[in-house]
């Protein structure tokens, strides 16, 4: 019966042991930093990854993360410099440096979140309320954005956080200024459009008319050349004919003969009411050309010579 005792009593010893040894020692993994709190003050940081010892049962230890954590802040309406309102949506990137002084100021990350929205908001009006809408849209944004950040972790700093990156993801007009906005462009857009095609409806025409004015001139030129070149044709062929006829007044005439017969007697249509023995016919009867004496006819008297 006292060896049961005595084993009991070990057993109890070695269950306590255990206890005391778990509750004494803790982890702290690579991404984490802690503070061993005693009775509700800070006893130690503790910023190596690994397994530490605290006193069990009194010292309770806080893991606080040291990665680079997110704070994404609702979108706001911002009034510029020049008075246009713009909804501005920003986000910003952050880690805990100084846990100890984290702790005692804000305890948690939701705190944090919070605070550090305020400030971003600050910021993003204080910025903002200095620049142009065309500055802040387009043409200084980056140095915007760097100045919030700036500010941000100026402030941050009192709560032992590091802001590492600030940026505004949207800087928008609000939907019924946009809209009003859109409109104006519309219209001015379909304005000079307008205008373009005004104006290239008057180049159109006005390369027409010049088209056309070229057009008449070269036909007039033309057929003045035509005219002139036909008419000087017309005269070197009456000129041929006259020393053809003056050269050869029979031939000249069999000549016109043919070609009369030819303009005359087309395929299909011969007919000709004309005597037999008119002059027109004259070469058909005599290949020489000559009439024909009517019957009782006295010739002339020759001539002596």
């Amino acid at each position: 019966m006292r060896l049961n005792f005595i084993g009991g009593v070990l057993a109890v010893l070695v269950g306590v042991a255990l206890i005391v040894g778990y509750s004494s020692l803790f982890t702290v993994y690579q991404t984490q930093q802690a503070l061993v709190v005693r009775l509700g003050k800070v006893v130690r940081v503790v910023s190596e990854p690994g397994l530490h010892v605290k006193l069990p049962f009194v010292d309770n230890v806080l893991a606080i993360d040291k990665r680079i954590l997110d704070l994404e802040a609702p979108a706001q309406e911002v009034i510029a410099s020049d008075q246009k309102r713009l909804v501005v949506d920003a986000f910003a990137r952050y880690r805990i440096k100084d846990p100890l002084r984290f702790y005692q100021t804000l305890g948690s990350k939701t705190a944090a979140d919070s605070q550090l929205n305020i400030l971003l908001n600050s910021a993003l009006r204080r910025v903002l309320g200095e620049a142009t809408f065309i500055q802040v849209v387009r043409d200084e944004r980056a140095n915007l954005m760097s100045r919030i950040r700036g500010l941000i972790d100026q402030e941050a700093a009192n709560y032992g956080i590091e802001v590492v990156d600030a940026r505004i993801r949207r800087a928008d007009l609000p939907e019924q200024n946009s809209q009003a906005v859109y409109q104006r462009m519309q219209t001015a857009r379909q304005r000079e459009a307008a205008e373009y095609r005004a104006q290239g409806a008057q180049q159109a025409q006005e390369i027409r008319s010049k088209a056309d004015r070229q057009v008449t001139v070269l036909i007039a030129d033309a057929t003045s050349k035509s005219e002139q070149i036909r008419g000087e044709g017309d005269a070197i062929r009456n000129q041929i004919f006259a020393d053809a006829f003056n050269k050869d007044p029979d031939f000249f005439a069999f000549y016109r003969s043919m070609q009369a017969y030819e303009a005359s007697l087309k395929a299909g249509d011969t007919r000709l009411l004309l005597k037999p023995d008119t002059n027109f016919f004259r070469y058909f009867n005599d290949p020489s050309g000559k009439l024909e004496q009517p019957a009782g006819a006295v010739a002339a008297p020759a001539v002596a010579k």
